[in-house]
């Protein structure tokens, strides 16, 4: 049974399909939710620090239950999306409404697809890696399988890597730079593989080219079928979505940063260079992605098999709660400058 708490992950979709449902001021009930409620919890419930046994990992990995979990966003996903969109072009809503549904769409875009995505990016299978640039379409966000999986995994915590926030740096400024940085990374990034095994502009390999071609007939299908309202809602519950993920990047590796060696080159990656949390409530909300440490330790790791690391810097509260603390920026300042290694600073 312990193996279906990640069933909670589901508890946001629920909460928006009750959002949506209700209308009224119940659209803002998913911001609430997830901004107020999570939080609450997380301070609530205590850290869990355990790890698994060598032979609990080992039998862990095998359980089809923990990747059919993550397989199981799609419908929900998508599903919601249409019926926010369809319930826009038919319906009448006042404008407040539409905030709430855009807020509530937007946050399970993030949570329950680019995180997803995010997890599935890292398989090896192919079906695992569509699944995970499928997930991406809704939030406009397709780049993020480029540039995270051959940028910031190169380049995390570094000066280099655009999703590693600098010291002192606040969330709305890392916004910008973060978004902007990573698109066009990721089409450095494209064209250098595509200069090295000597594929046309037009290949199919040329992923950047087709998610542009992607997205962009994904927003033409929505204008042409379903109107103008419902254009302008999935653009921003799009935008909604992809700052959440940008507000996590930012709790990450806040502040941290790799040494230079004498080479020239950066010291590799260590449990040291990630921010972890251990709070219950976030780590299953999020599907462990709290457990960032030992992601960046060995990316191609499982979310069910994460551990913790005693080395890893440890955040006070919960990913949740942080995200909330980072959008005032003294107060995070106050938080976590104190705890970030004073030779990481510069």
């Amino acid at each position: 049974m312990k193996d279906l708490k990640y069933l909670a992950a589901f508890s946001t979709p629920v909460v928006a399909i009750i959002a949506i449902y209700l209308r009224g001021y119940y659209t803002f009930l998913t911001p609430v939710y997830a901004f107020i409620i999570i939080p609450i919890l997380e301070l609530i419930f205590s850290e869990n620090t355990t790890n698994l046994s060598p032979e609990e990992a080992e039998e862990k990995a095998t359980y089809k239950i923990f990747d059919w979990l993550l397989y199981l966003n799609i419908p929900i996903v998508f599903g919601l999306l249409l019926t926010t969109l369809n319930n826009v072009s038919t319906g009448m809503y006042e404008t407040y409404e539409l905030i709430g549904l855009v807020f509530s769409t937007g946050i399970v875009l993030g949570s329950n697809g680019i995180n997803v995505a995010h997890e599935l990016g890292h398989r090896q299978t192919q079906y695992e890696q569509l699944m995970a640039k499928l997930l991406l379409l809704p939030s406009l966000y397709m780049h993020f399988f480029v540039e995270h999986n051959f940028g910031h995994h190169l380049h995390a915590a570094t000066k280099e890597d655009p999703a590693t926030a600098r010291y002192n740096q606040i969330v709305y400024s890392f916004w910008c730079t973060s978004t902007s940085r990573q698109y066009i990374n990721a089409w450095k990034i494209q064209e250098n593989l595509r200069k090295r095994t000597k594929f046309s502009f037009f290949s199919f390999k040329n992923n950047m080219f087709w998610f542009s071609i992607i997205q962009i007939s994904y927003l033409a299908s929505i204008f042409y079928f379903l109107g103008s309202l419902a254009l302008i809602i999935a653009i921003s519950s799009a935008i909604v979505s992809f700052l959440l993920l940008e507000t996590i990047n930012y709790i990450e590796h806040y502040g941290l940063l790799r040494k230079k060696l004498p080479s020239g080159r950066y010291e590799r990656v260590r449990e040291i260079h990630s921010w972890n949390s251990n709070h219950t409530i976030g780590r299953i909300i999020l599907y462990e992605l709290t457990r960032h440490s030992d992601h960046h330790y060995k990316a191609s790791k499982k979310y069910q098999l994460l551990d913790c690391h005693e080395q890893s810097p440890q955040m006070p509260y919960g990913y949740p709660t942080s995200m909330v603390l980072t959008l005032i920026p003294p107060l995070w300042f106050r938080v976590m400058n104190k705890r970030i290694p004073s030779e990481m600073i510069s």
